[in-house]
C-alpha cells in the first residue's frame, strides 16, 4: 500500500479531511470574509462553482466555525424533490414532525424558525447545496417561506450553494424577487498556481510525512492537467503516489503523473 511505502498515516488526499485542516486559499479567505458579514446582517446568501471546487467542504467549514451559543446550522443537499418534499425536509431538519399539508408546512417552518431566534436567541444557519437543482416553483417559494414580517425582518441565515447554471435561473423573471434578496454572492474558484504546491505539501504534512514527495515539474504537470480543481487534483495526486509506489520511486516526477493521468482517463 502506498501509505506505507510514503510513511503516511492514511491517504492525504482523501475528502474526509477535519475541516480545520482544509487549505486556506485566497477564495476560500474572501469566502469566509463575505459569511462573516452575512453572519452579522442575516439574510441570504450565495455561492456558486464548478463541481469540484469546494463548496460543500467550505460549507462544511463555516458551519462547524460557528458558536453552538448562538447559531445552529441545518444542511439540506438538494435533489429532484418537489416542494412538498423540501417543505417536509427542512422541518424534519429543523426538528419538527412535518405536517401533511403545505400550508401548514410553511408556517410550521416559519414558526421554528421565529422561535428558535426570538425565543431561544439562536440564529438558525440554513445551508442549502445543489441549489441549481432547484425547480423555478421551489425558488420562488423560497422567497416565500423566507418572507418574515412583510420582509421587514431576517431572523435566519440562507445560505444557497450550487453550480453555475443557477445564474440563468436566477436571470429568469420569475426568480428577480429573490434574487434581489440576495445579500451577498461569491464564486468559488480553483487552486491558484502558486497555491497548489502548498495545498499538496498541507495534506502530506496532515497525513504524517514533510517529506517533498511532488517534485515542481510534477505540480506543474498536475496544475496543467486539473487547472487546480481541488476534487481532481486530490484523484490524481492520489493515483500518482500509486504509481510511484509501484515504480518504487521516493518522488512523484513529471512522467509519473501523466502515467497517472492516462490511468485516470481525465
Amino acid at each position: 500500500m502506498f501509505t506505507q511505502f510514503f510513511n503516511l498515516k492514511f491517504n492525504p488526499f482523501t475528502k474526509e479531511v477535519p475541516a480545520d485542516k482544509l487549505f486556506e486559499s485566497q477564495n476560500l479567505v474572501e469566502l469566509n470574509s463575505r459569511l462573516m458579514y452575512l453572519q452579522k446582517a442575516r439574510g441570504i446568501g450565495l455561492i456558486i462553482g464548478e463541481a469540484g471546487t469546494g463548496k460543500s467542504s467550505a460549507m462544511r467549514k463555516y458551519a462547524q466555525s460557528l458558536n453552538p451559543a448562538l447559531f445552529e446550522s441545518f444542511y439540506f443537499p438538494l435533489s429532484t424533490v418537489t416542494v412538498q418534499e423540501f417543505y417536509r425536509g427542512v422541518a424534519l431538519e429543523l426538528g419538527e414532525e412535518p405536517k401533511h399539508k403545505k400550508v401548514d408546512l410553511f408556517h410550521q417552518i416559519q414558526s421554528a424558525i421565529r422561535s428558535m431566534y426570538y425565543e431561544r436567541r439562536v440564529t438558525p444557519v440554513i445551508i442549502l447545496d445543489e441549489i441549481h437543482m432547484a425547480s423555478n416553483k421551489l425558488l420562488e417559494d423560497l422567497r416565500l417561506i423566507f418572507n418574515f414580517n412583510m420582509d421587514s425582518e431576517n431572523p435566519f441565515i440562507l445560505i444557497l450553494a450550487g453550480q453555475p447554471p443557477i445564474r440563468s435561473k436566477l436571470t429568469l423573471s420569475i426568480n428577480h424577487p429573490l434574487r434581489q434578496r440576495i445579500l451577498v454572492k461569491h464564486i468559488m474558484s480553483s487552486l491558484q498556481k502558486d497555491e497548489l504546491g502548498e495545498y499538496l505539501k498541507t495534506r502530506l504534512v496532515f497525513a504524517g510525512t514533510h517529506e517533498d514527495i511532488f517534485t515542481p515539474p510534477s505540480i506543474e504537470a498536475i496544475y496543467g492537467i486539473t487547472s487546480g480543481i481541488p476534487r481532481l487534483v486530490n484523484s490524481l495526486a492520489t493515483n500518482c503516489l500509486l504509481v510511484a509506489c509501484g515504480k518504487k520511486q521516493r518522488q512523484v516526477d513529471e512522467e509519473t503523473v501523466y502515467q497517472a493521468q492516462s490511468e485516470l482517463n481525465f
